[in-house]
């Protein structure tokens, strides 16, 4: 008798940006096609200058970090997450997060540029993180190139063929 052992997520670090909704949603693809679990993670913070423990604040990152995944939850999948989805709100850096949920993941999916960092940057610090230092195969997903509808993406040329 064999047992079936269910392979372990795909997991996907999201910070609210455009990049990481559309990384959630090609890693639904991947998953689908995988037939693995996806797993959308975020993480939160408390900001150096804040004191957690001051009374006299209503706010707190953890429910903005909860409110941010379920937005972009919401866009990724119009309202209908895949089966076998599951989300996570996990205090911490998200790249030191993200590499410990690498442990247990097939592959984990991040976004190229996310909330933050230098807007010259080809990767953010989490991607650069996350793509040397994650114990699975790392997706770092580009955000596709939006073109108007006017005017009409640049063709690749075939290659000269030799004779």
């Amino acid at each position: 008798m064999t047992d079936i052992v269910e392979p372990f997520p795909i997991v996907v670090g999201v910070d609210g940006s455009a990049a990481s909704v559309e990384a959630l949603s090609y890693a639904a693809r991947i998953a689908a096609a995988l037939e693995a679990p996806l797993t959308a993670v975020t993480t939160w913070t408390y900001p150096v200058m804040l004191d957690p423990f001051d009374p006299g604040t209503d706010w707190s990152p953890e429910n903005d970090a909860q409110r941010c995944l379920l937005d972009a939850v919401r866009a990724a999948f119009q309202g209908s997450p895949p089966e076998r989805f599951t989300q996570s709100v996990i205090p911490g850096r998200a790249a030191e997060v993200l590499i410990e949920q690498s442990d247990r993941a097939s592959m984990l999916v991040v976004g190229s540029r996310g909330h933050g960092g230098f807007a010259g940057l080809l990767l953010g610090s989490v991607s650069t993180a996350c793509a040397a230092h994650a114990r699975c195969p790392v997706l770092v997903f580009h955000t596709p190139m939006r073109y108007p509808a006017t005017s009409e993406a640049p063709r690749l040329s075939a290659a000269p063929r030799r004779s």
